[in-house]
């Protein structure tokens, strides 16, 4: 058996049944987490929300899936069909490709790579593409402007988002995220995690991702008071659920991302606990909680504030934050808190 997954056959057949084996877990993951995610916003409004479908409505996610399946796909006269269908697809793959670089325990990731941030940057900077041609391709004025509006919104987000990053990385020494979580390692448990050192970047982290993944209070791409849902306007049964998968597959993913980046991955806040991927999915679970509590209670913002906060309040602080902790690490200041790279790297 060992000689059989050491052939080339054998090899693509164990990487084909661990890609399947994260996606199918991760999907599954994202029907609850759709269902909480109702559920939390139904509490903050003093309503029910999904209670029908199963015990206390936990199979509604999957009644809503079949629902979408069964719908008749509608496509409007004037759109370009390959490129319309094309969208959704591209929407749903590229947020399932960044999860092989995602380390869920020492060992236990698909493709460790030693760039595995850089890979991320390429992933997610190509998922813009898929929002632009679905909202040209339908060959509509709200779908298109809500396409133009996203374009702007991600790549200004992305900025941020990138230099923040670079701050970890300044520390850490490396681009791979197994490292990053083993820099974070050491006998204080969560006082040893890059969120206390990084403190002022976890909160501009958090905004932008919110940003990043269209989700309220910046889900102006999407905004129905404008845009009547912007550039899924046009698109219904299966390409539009393809559309909704994939931007909730991003939000999870960014909640990932925030553990592994802040808050110490898979290991345990406390020294005496074992570590283990339960502690990274509980990270993520919990910081999927903040994404849906943000977008029960703040009021959406306008565009042009939106931009502003990108490019006049988070590019600023997030560049000065790099030059700070680029000093910090090279004269080993805060008791070597920024030099990680001595430990972990």
């Amino acid at each position: 058996m060992e000689g059989f997954f050491s052939s080339g056959f054998g090899l693509f057949l164990l990487i084909l049944g661990q890609c399947l084996l994260v996606t199918v877990v991760i999907l599954v993951c994202l029907a609850f987490l759709m269902y909480a995610d109702r559920k939390v916003w139904a509490a903050v409004q003093l309503r029910r929300g999904p209670n029908v479908v199963g015990p206390w409505g936990l199979m509604q996610s999957f009644a809503d899936f079949l629902k979408y399946i069964v719908k008749e796909v509608v496509v409007p006269a004037g759109a370009d069909k390959i490129l319309f269908f094309l969208a959704p697809m591209v929407s749903f793959v590229l947020p399932v490709i960044v999860w092989a670089v995602i380390p869920w325990a020492p060992g236990w990731v698909i493709s460790d790579m030693n760039v595995g941030i850089l890979f991320i940057f390429a992933i997610s900077s190509l998922h813009v593409y898929a929002i632009i041609i679905g909202g040209w391709a339908s060959n509509s004025k709200y779908p298109f402007m809500g396409a133009l509006r996203s374009a702007a919104q991600m790549i200004s987000y992305e900025v941020s988002l990138g230099l923040i990053i670079v701050g970890v990385l300044i520390s850490t020494g490396s681009l791979n995220l197994s490292h990053i979580v083993l820099a974070q390692e050491g006998g204080l448990g969560l006082l040893n995690w890059y969120w206390l050192p990084h403190l002022p970047m976890v909160a501009l982290f958090f905004i932008s991702s919110l940003a990043e993944t269209n989700r309220p209070p910046f889900d102006l791409p999407e905004a129905e008071s404008e845009l009547v849902a912007g550039y899924q306007v046009e698109y219904s049964s299966t390409p539009f659920l393809l559309f909704m998968i994939g931007e909730l597959m991003s939000v999870f993913f960014m909640c990932a991302l925030i553990s592994i980046l802040f808050f110490g991955g898979w290991l345990s806040p406390v020294p005496f606990l074992p570590d283990g991927a339960l502690w990274l999915f509980l990270k993520m679970v919990f910081f999927f909680f903040i994404f849906a509590m943000v977008k029960a209670i703040v009021p959406r913002y306008r565009y042009d504030q939106l931009m502003r906060i990108g490019w006049k309040v988070f590019l600023p602080l997030s560049l000065g934050w790099v030059v700070l902790v680029g000093l910090f690490a090279h004269y080993g200041w805060f008791w070597g808190a920024y030099q990680r790279w001595m430990i972990g790297g």
